[in-house]
């Protein structure tokens, strides 16, 4: 829709400013008058340039702020991984340590159950006997000694291995504490860096937001200048021909036809009026064989736009490329330029001037095209018409 509306007004544009070229009052006007015109469209194509190059600079910038934001996301999203990759091994260390604890908790388990047992049997010898019993049932001294010995030992030994269990207990409690205390952590860096994520994202998408704006701004410069130079050539096609000697003239299939030398060709007013006709339809859609406002193909509008000048000529890509005489010294506004699309002269346009053209393109319908740079300058095969 904005696409439409860009259109529409850059169509108004045209046809308001340059309502006074595409019309015979312009034979009315004197040649200051026309010097002055072209002074002011020039004014105008200097500001629209300014604005051009600003609009270019701000672009470029975004771009530099993108490419620096897309490093930030890397790192961003590197360390998100290293996150994730940390909270995988500490989960599995908890895991880990907490069999550990439950494996210890199990042995304390079975310990005290071999004490209770061992107490058990220490009253049980036979019948009803106390521990003391055991140390004192002796039968002489050195059995005493013996007995008290072996009991001290069992004892030691039971406690000694008691304590050892209870601090390696503690000890896995207290690595299952720091385990539980780093996933914490974890968990909140990866949050931080989540937030950051999505900082990042929504700055990037307001850039690329800016970045759209501003080529949209830029596109719109370069219709107007693109219309400006168009403007700006007539002008200087009128100031020649206020300038240029005076010729013969004859009649001619009922159209009036300047006579140079043994060649007739149609007057010089043809192409501007093609032109005008031409940015009439802008925005008008591509349909294949279309011949009318209602729907061009290439060739269909080149034709049409013609006729509307009061020239004939044919409606084909291959009958417009023998068309007029060929032109080897650059393009003027009004010639056909050719272009190598699914065959060889697949596609043709009307030359506007400033590297820009005016044609009905299949992916954009009737509008115009810069083919100095990018898919019509790949395209562009240096055959040139000119019908005028």
């Amino acid at each position: 829709m904005l696409k439409k509306t860009m259109i529409t007004v850059a169509t108004i544009t045209v046809v308001g400013l340059g309502s006074a070229f595409f019309t015979d009052s312009i034979h009315a006007e004197t040649l200051h008058d026309l010097k002055t015109k072209q002074e002011k469209i020039q004014d105008q194509r200097a500001n629209i340039k300014a604005n051009l190059s600003k609009a270019e600079a701000d672009i470029a910038d975004i771009l530099i702020d993108l490419e620096n934001l897309n490093d930030e996301i890397s790192r961003t999203d590197k360390a998100l991984k290293e996150n994730e990759k940390a909270m995988k091994k500490t989960t599995d260390d908890i895991a880990a340590t907490e069999a550990e604890v439950a494996e210890l908790e199990e042995a304390i388990a079975k310990r005290y159950e071999i004490l209770k047992q061992r107490a058990v049997s220490y009253q049980k010898s036979g019948g009803n006997i106390g521990y003391l019993d055991v140390i004192f049932g002796s039968n002489s001294f050195g059995e005493f000694i013996s007995r008290v010995s072996a009991v001290t030992k069992i004892t030691e030994s039971d406690q000694e291995l008691m304590t050892q269990i209870e601090k390696d207990k503690e000890n896995v409690e207290k690595k299952l504490s720091n385990l539980e205390d780093m996933k914490v952590e974890l968990e909140g860096m990866k949050t931080l860096i989540l937030e950051q994520k999505e900082q990042n994202e929504a700055k990037k998408q307001e850039l690329k937001q800016k970045k759209k704006d501003l080529q949209a701004k830029k596109d719109k410069l370069q219709l107007k200048d693109s219309n400006l130079a168009s403007l700006e050539a007539q002008v200087r096609n009128s100031i020649s021909s206020a300038t240029a000697p005076q010729v013969s003239s004859s009649q001619s299939g009922g159209g009036k036809l300047t006579t140079l030398g043994s060649k007739s060709l149609a007057p010089s007013k043809s192409f501007n009026s093609a032109i005008s006709a031409g940015y009439s339809v802008l925005g008008t859609p591509y349909v294949w064989a279309g011949k009318r406002p209602g729907g061009f193909d290439c060739s269909g509008f080149v034709s049409w736009a013609y006729s509307k000048a009061g020239v004939s000529i044919p409606s084909s890509t291959s009958a417009l490329s023998g068309v007029g005489s060929k032109v080897t010294s650059g393009p003027q506004p009004g010639d056909l330029v050719f272009f190598n699309t699914y065959k060889t002269n697949g596609h043709v346009g009307i030359y506007i001037g400033g590297g820009k053209f005016i044609g009905a393109q299949n992916s954009t319908g009737v509008a115009v095209a810069d083919m100095t740079s990018g898919y019509w300058k790949s395209k562009f095969n240096g055959h040139v018409r000119r019908v005028r």
